[in-house]
């Protein structure tokens, strides 16, 4: 493995039910844990995995690091991953012809991390998710994702489920934006991502409010 990577892959320590991957933080030389358990308290909002379906689950994760300004997914290209997003940020966004970007949403911890429509249907995808932070995630590729679809039949239901909720959960927030203001989308963005608003750069919360920077800049000063 390259040395020049955040994190070098030691081994596997199962403890009880819960999997930690060990990793040394070669700019600390400390070692790091992983536990999958916050992994596996998702899940369980949309199905029941038993014993055995979480140890096929742990056997496929891979552990993935994505420095800030990198692509979990580029426009042109086939998303062959889905990710579980552990700590860290991403967007999805487009550009323009002229190169600028537009920000559509945002995606955090706890939250899974894909392109669907590309992973799920092998097309190219119209879109980049890209890390605005330094992001860890559990990553499945589409082979390992299709197994576990084979070996688990909760599987793919629990992943309709959570397609609709993240879509109806999207759907909910722009349409309140058609009819709100400017100072009315940044409240309602305070409200609805707790947080949020201050850990991601002020031009592309201003491109996801469909506002200037300069006008999120005045509002949050006349706050």
């Amino acid at each position: 493995m390259n040395p020049s990577k955040r994190h070098d892959f030691i081994r596997f320590v199962v403890q009880q039910e819960n999997l930690f991957i060990i990793f040394t933080d070669t700019t600390t030389d400390q070692p790091r844990l992983w536990p999958m358990e916050e992994l596996f308290t998702y899940l369980a909002q949309f199905g029941y995995l038993n014993a055995q379906q979480r140890e096929l689950i742990r056997i496929r994760a891979k552990r993935r690091t994505i420095a800030k300004g990198a692509y979990f997914a580029e426009a042109g290209k086939i998303s062959n991953q889905i990710g579980y997003v552990t700590d860290g940020i991403f967007r999805v966004c487009y550009y323009d012809k002229r190169g600028d970007s537009f920000t559509r949403y945002f995606v955090y911890e706890n939250r899974f991390v894909v392109d669907i429509n590309s992973f799920r249907d092998e097309l190219p995808s119209a879109e980049y998710i890209e890390a605005i932070t330094d992001c860890e995630l559990w990553v499945f590729s589409r082979e390992d994702f299709n197994q576990l679809s084979t070996l688990i039949p909760e599987w793919p239901g629990m992943f309709a489920n959570i397609t609709l909720h993240a879509l109806e959960n999207k759907l909910k927030f722009t349409s309140n934006m058609l009819v709100q203001d400017a100072q009315q989308r940044y409240q309602n963005f305070l409200d609805h991502y707790p947080g949020l608003a201050n850990r991601v750069p002020l031009t592309m919360l201003a491109s996801y409010l469909g506002i200037t920077p300069s006008s999120l800049s005045r509002i949050r000063r006349n706050r």
